[in-house]
């Protein structure tokens, strides 16, 4: 197996489907998952490499090519990428092997008469790879930016905007750093069982350190698949990031509580309020119930399996469109969470072609989408329950704005949370690069008593 050969491929078929690559590379993963890790590793880093840096590579090329990227054929084109990728990002990869494999590819897929524009183009980066002239910060800001990080310039033009120059490069920077795997271990385990899961890991070669935001998260590190980490299959543990945690952890869980997570999928949330319950049950209070929604049975199926293998047993999943009105959950709920659908702008260093999907046209019919769940979501709040606003992006009209619309439209008033990360009111905006967390927003709310 050629696992260039096969990025090659995998960069083909992205750019044939316009799918997305996490769904595209975990099929292929398991198509050939008899490959060893390591070869495993680099297709990994290679193919989610060349995603994530797309604009930057095209720049670098169209600089030294006498055909522009655009115009290239296709298999040429994702070579090209995947080659100057090697040449610029991997140095367990000589120059020398990323420009000779290209040329062999070449060839091999019928593109003979091209070797030695390839090999041209290539060895010119490799010997000026330290002298790329980059746009001029100070008469192209925007552009420069958008090159140096691979983010479309109206994203960069929009985040100067909401958050000025300084703090946008740090996001963008933070979005490309490498992140571990963030994992929520069950509150509910004794201090005795903990030790002895990070004992394990230890001797399975799997770093693990404390989150410095919440006793119960940790980040793994040196993990080939989390499925496979002591702990899993056991229950000991379930993938959250940080800022999802908050949801659950500030929303003020009590004995005996009903609550509604109405766009569950994955299912992170709506896991944590059912620990939060279990916690608070052998205390000694009331049994509480979770009542998990998605609009697909597919993503629902998902979350029950995660129930099970945690052991809680207090998670109902339906399937439910959220658009449309449910007249027996109205007033029905004490705690309603609402992670929306949104532009997914803060999990671009995870999730690296989301930022390629995204347009300013879209923002516009997810604003809609986004509000058309928020009028259901909120009938479901009982006089003086809570209500939790949520979304993964750092895009200040899916946030700020719709936090500001709920609060004067749909009758809910702002409830502050302490003890977490600086907020405004009962607002917490997270920031790559800034925090140490994806970028996600939170807004707690109380709903009003009818009286008033």
């Amino acid at each position: 197996m050629n696992i260039r050969e096969l990025v090659l491929d995998f960069l083909l078929e992205l750019e044939k489907e316009q799918g997305y690559s996490n769904l595209l590379l975990k099929s292929i993963l398991d198509k050939h998952d008899y490959l060893d890790s390591r070869d495993k590793a680099f297709f990994k880093r290679l193919a989610e490499g060349c995603v994530e840096r797309k604009i930057q590579l095209d720049y670098i090329i169209d600089s030294m090519s006498s055909v522009p990227v655009r115009k290239m054929k296709p298999l040429i084109r994702n070579l090209m990428r995947m080659s100057v990728y090697q040449i610029l990002f991997m140095d367990s990869v000589p120059d020398s092997a990323a420009c000779n494999e290209a040329v062999k590819l070449a060839e091999r897929r019928k593109f003979r008469q091209l070797k030695g524009f390839v090999n041209g183009v290539l060895r010119n980066i490799a010997r000026q790879k330290m002298q790329i002239s980059y746009p001029d910060e100070q008469k192209e800001p925007v552009k420069a930016l958008s090159v140096r990080y691979s983010m479309p310039e109206w994203i960069v033009e929009k985040w100067i905007s909401d958050y000025g120059r300084e703090k946008c490069e740090r996001i963008l920077d933070g979005l490309l750093q490498e992140r571990p795997v963030t994992v929520r271990v069950k509150e509910s385990l004794p201090r005795e069982q903990i030790m002895e899961w990070l004992k394990h890991l230890k001797e399975d070669g799997v770093e693990a350190k404390r989150h410095p935001y919440l006793p119960y998260a940790y980040e793994l590190f040196h993990t080939e698949g989390v499925a496979s980490v002591y702990g899993f299959e056991e229950g000991i543990f379930t993938v959250q990031d940080v800022s999802s945690m908050f949801v659950a952890e500030a929303a003020g869980i009590q004995a005996g509580m009903r609550i509604l997570d109405v766009c569950a999928a994955p299912g992170g949330k709506s896991l944590h309020a059912a620990e939060k319950l279990i916690a608070k049950e052998k205390e000694g209070g009331s049994k509480g119930q979770v009542v998990s929604r998605d609009v697909s049975w597919t993503k629902e199926e998902k979350i029950l399996e995660n129930a099970e293998r945690m052991g809680y047993a207090n998670i109902q999943v339906q399937e439910w469109d959220a658009r449309e009105p449910d007249g027996e959950s109205v007033e029905a709920y004490d705690i309603v969470f609402a992670d929306i659908p949104c532009s997914g702008l803060g999990i671009t260093g995870r999730k690296n072609d989301i930022k390629y999907h995204v347009s300013e046209e879209s923002l516009k019919e997810l604003l809609k989408l986004q509000k058309e769940i928020l009028t259901q979501a909120v009938r479901y709040v009982k006089p003086g329950g809570i209500f939790m606003y949520s979304t993964c992006t750092i895009n200040r009209q899916e946030n700020e704005e719709t936090a500001g619309w709920l609060e004067k439209e749909a009758g809910l008033v702002p409830a502050g949370f302490s003890g977490y990360l600086p907020e405004t009111e009962n607002r917490l905006q997270l920031l790559p690069g800034i925090h140490k967390t994806d970028g996600f927003f939170l807004a707690k709310f109380v709903k009003r008593e009818k009286d008033k």
